[in-house]
């Protein structure tokens, strides 16, 4: 079997055998990918996250958790507040499941 340096494949390996941990990690990219494109979003607009929070009529702190990969508590409601502060639109859409194929 051909030995790879591919992150995702072998993160992929280690938790196909156990689907609480495959869940785990699938969270966590999906609110690392909603922080970092919140915080792209924000500084493409030239705002500070104190501004941002103005704009959405909340607090600097919930902008920088918003922004924290670690954070889990995103909502729709607050994104799309967002997307509206920064003239942007949230955009949602199911993909069908990807299955890795054995060699």
């Amino acid at each position: 079997m051909a030995k790879t340096s591919d992150a995702i494949k072998i993160i992929n390996k280690m938790t196909s055998s156990d689907p609480e941990l495959e869940a785990m990690v699938e969270s966590a990219s999906i609110n690392a990918l909603v922080a970092q494109l919140i915080y792209e979003a924000r500084t493409s607009s030239g705002l500070t996250q104190k501004q941002l929070a103005e704009l959405v009529g909340t607090k600097q702190p919930v902008i920088a958790g918003l922004e924290d990969a670690d954070y889990e508590g995103h909502s729709l409601s607050m994104l799309q507040k967002i997307a509206h502060a920064l003239n942007q639109r949230v955009v949602i859409q199911l993909a069908p499941m990807e299955h890795e194929q054995s060699a």
